[in-house]
């Protein structure tokens, strides 16, 4: 990645909806080029996709939790197929340490909750945090040569 790439990617996490034409304004390249690096880049995986965010709260879920689990009964793939498929959960993390998976969900309330930890109890341990607050949601992400000060 050069420069322009940074440039051109820092752009973007800032705001995914600017067009070519814009994008090609603020990096002082011409449409083609731009485009031929938003491919590159995608094609190298370093940009996954365009997205909208948004906050849980705006469609109706507004209790956040993050439950961990441990002491797992299950191989973790059997776990994570049964994962990807619960509706109220928006990440899952694996991980070292005590802790096997970090799991945070948006619901509707504590009904919602409470079903989420029942189908997740026969996998592992829980212990369920419920968020009150998210003071940074995103942060722009450069390679860490590049970050600012």
């Amino acid at each position: 990645m050069d420069e322009l790439d940074i440039h051109l990617i820092k752009l973007l996490q800032l705001d995914g909806r600017l067009s070519l034409t814009e994008l090609s304004k603020k990096i002082s390249l011409s449409r083609p080029s731009v485009a031929e690096r938003l491919k590159r880049l995608q094609e190298k995986g370093i940009i996954e996709g365009f997205f909208a965010l948004v906050p849980p709260a705006a469609v109706g879920r507004k209790l956040l939790v993050m439950v961990e689990l441990s002491e797992i009964r299950v191989l973790g793939h059997e776990f994570e197929r049964m994962i990807v498929n619960e509706p109220d959960v928006i990440e899952c993390h694996r991980a070292t340490g005590h802790v096997h998976y970090y799991i945070k969900a948006a619901l509707n309330g504590m009904d919602d909750l409470t079903k989420l930890i029942e189908n997740l109890t026969p996998y592992g341990n829980t212990r369920t945090s419920i968020l009150l607050g998210t003071p940074l949601v995103r942060r722009v992400i450069l390679p860490s040569d590049q970050l600012e000060t």
